[in-house]
């Protein structure tokens, strides 16, 4: 496969990964909804500066570690499992209060009004699934070109895979401006609160009984 060949293809195959449905469409979707466009792109800065993480780790070989050992594997998927369960969990509780971003607790934990409680949101929904991790370990070696330095080309298709996602948010949440004022409204906020508190705690749940 040419440098040319291998940067297509893994493109392609990122594009399709980005755009299918699932925790970080979610999460920032329903950050942009009800926080805003700002904080829905901050969420998905820090969740596409995971991928650019990932793909550091990867490329060194430390996420090899993952593929490989259980009991390293298995703390991460259970620390990941708990902070999904939990930041799930706590936006259950706070549409309970009319559509609240969040409870009490989490509010404490992600201050209004700043851009790191966001973007440490994604980055951390990000970074504590380890399936992501063994994925790049997996995943990247297949589009390396023969002969090609391993940390430069993980490095340029995380950064692929990055581009892509920070695009793919700016989408959805431009999608959400024109619907702003009915995406926020009580009800309409509490409905999305449990909604994505109830995919939150659904792939934490599935996350902490994987077994591989």
């Amino acid at each position: 496969m040419t440098p040319i060949d291998a940067t297509l293809a893994f493109t392609l195959a990122a594009l399709l990964m980005t755009l299918t449905p699932g925790l970080d469409t979610a999460l920032v979707l329903r950050t942009a909804a009800v926080e805003g466009p700002k904080r829905g792109m901050q969420a998905g800065a820090g969740i596409c500066m995971g991928v650019l993480a990932w793909g550091a780790i990867a490329a060194v070989g430390l996420g090899a570690v993952l593929a490989v050992s259980r009991l390293a594997y298995d703390a991460l998927r259970i620390v990941g499992a708990a902070y999904l369960i939990w930041m799930g969990i706590s936006m259950i509780r706070g549409a309970r209060t009319g559509g609240a971003a969040l409870d009490a607790t989490a509010a404490t934990a992600v201050p209004r009004g700043r851009g790191q409680g966001w973007f440490m949101r994604g980055l951390l929904t990000n970074l504590l699934n380890p399936k992501v991790g063994v994925f790049y370990v997996t995943f990247l070696p297949q589009f390396i070109p023969a002969g090609g330095d391993v940390l430069t080309w993980s490095l340029a298709f995380a950064g692929i895979h990055a581009v892509e996602g920070l695009l793919w948010f700016l989408a959805l949440t431009l999608a959400t401006r024109s619907l702003a004022s009915v995406l926020r409204r009580g009800a309409v906020v509490a409905w999305l609160d449990r909604v994505t508190g109830g995919v939150l705690v659904l792939f934490g749940l599935k996350l902490a009984v994987d077994v591989r």
